[in-house]
Parts: C-alpha cells; sequence; structure tokens
C-alpha cells in the first residue's frame, strides 16, 4: 500500500498556533507498549514506565507523532517504515527530525536522525522512557540547529541512553570537582548541556 500523498504529515501550524520546534517519530511496538498474550486474556497492550511523563515532558517541545510496525493499525506511517523511513516524506525539516525505533533499519536512509533503543521486553522497572525525556529534552533547551550533529555522536552505541547517562555523571563530576577546586565557570556557562556531544559537531 503505497500513501495517497507524499506528505505523511499535514503541513506544519502557522501564527497564531502553536507548532513545537522539533518532531519526535517515535515506535509504538516494544518501545512504548509490548504485546502479551495469555489463554485467559488473549491479546494486550502493557504501557511502559514512565510513557506519561515521557508525553507530558516533550509536548511543548516536539510534535510527537506515534508509529508502529504492526499490521492494520497505523498503515500510512508503517508503509513510510517499510521504505526505510525516508525522513523526507514527512513534511518536516530533516535538521529538526529525531526518529526512535528498537530497529535501525526504520531510519536506515538517514542514520544520523535515528535513535536505536534496546526492544523492551515487558520488565516493570525499565526506566528507558525517563532517560529517553531527559534526552530529547537537553537536545531542545539547548537549541540545537541539527539533531543530527547530536545523534551522530551516539549511533554506533548499542544503548545510547546508557551512553548519556554515562556522559551526564562524568560532566557533573567534573563540574563538582571544579567547584571544589574554586575555578572560574567561564567556559561552563554553557551548561552541562552543551557538553554531551563534542563542541565541534555544533559549530
Amino acid at each position: 500500500i503505497e500513501p495517497t500523498s507524499p506528505k505523511l504529515l499535514p503541513d506544519p501550524l502557522r501564527d497564531p498556533y502553536y507548532q513545537p520546534p522539533y518532531t519526535l517519530v517515535i515506535e509504538l511496538t516494544d518501545v512504548l507498549l509490548h504485546p502479551e498474550w495469555s489463554l485467559v486474556t488473549g491479546w494486550r497492550f502493557k504501557k511502559r514506565p514512565g510513557i506519561e511523563s515521557l508525553l507530558q515532558q516533550l509536548a511543548p517541545l516536539y510534535e510527537i507523532v506515534v508509529f508502529t510496525s504492526e499490521t492494520g493499525m497505523v498503515g500510512t506511517l508503517g508503509t513510510w517504515r517499510g521504505r526505510g523511513g525516508d525522513i523526507s516524506c514527512l513534511n518536516r525539516d530533516p535538521a529538526k527530525v529525531v526518529v526512535v525505533d528498537c530497529r535501525r533499519q526504520s531510519f536506515c536512509l538517514q542514520p544520523f536522525n535515528g535513535l536505536a533503543l534496546p526492544r523492551w521486553d515487558g520488565a516493570s522497572d525499565d526506566r528507558a522512557l525517563y532517560d529517553l525525556a531527559a534526552f530529547l529534552k537537553t537536545i531542545a533547551l539547548s537549541g540545537v540547529e541539527d539533531v543530527r550533529t547530536v545523534l551522530e555522536n551516539y549511533a554506533l552505541e548499542e544503548d545510547p541512553l546508557a551512553a548519556f547517562k554515562r556522559r551526564r555523571t562524568q560532566l557533573e563530576e567534573e563540574e563538582q570537582q571544579r567547584l571544589a577546586e574554586q575555578k572560574p565557570a567561564g567556559l561552563f556557562l554553557g551548561g552541562l548541556a552543551g557538553r554531551f556531544w563534542p563542541r565541534s559537531k555544533q559549530q
């Protein structure tokens, strides 16, 4: 099934309506929800911990587009994924689009627009969506002009959110050490956010 329009999303909103500066395209199955089956209930979908918090925190910053690879649920964006997740079909500035999935082939045509998370197995103690919210808020609140310059740094990570947390912890420790040594804060005034990725990538 081919989409009826080359634009998979409507044109961005114009004043006086508000259009979030970034677009998040996120997979439903095994990222936000996990399908479970039993003889008693049949198929049910379990919500991943932190899903409400993720949506609430990111709604002012990102236009959130949920899609799925499952048949019969979201046909248009499902077709987009089957075509390699061509960002150009979304009718949005590619520099402002982040794709989150557990399968890299979903954004293989534009690999630096994507973030590949480990597939969620339904564990109730999972914290990935809380970490994802922190990561994406850092991008948005830093005013990153091109998200690809950030996501490129995490493209080869098996768990990019774990890498982000390690970098955040390292930078916080460096700041604590700086404060303990009473060094001038001039180079740190950009905040932790601007140091989660190499500065040369943001130029």
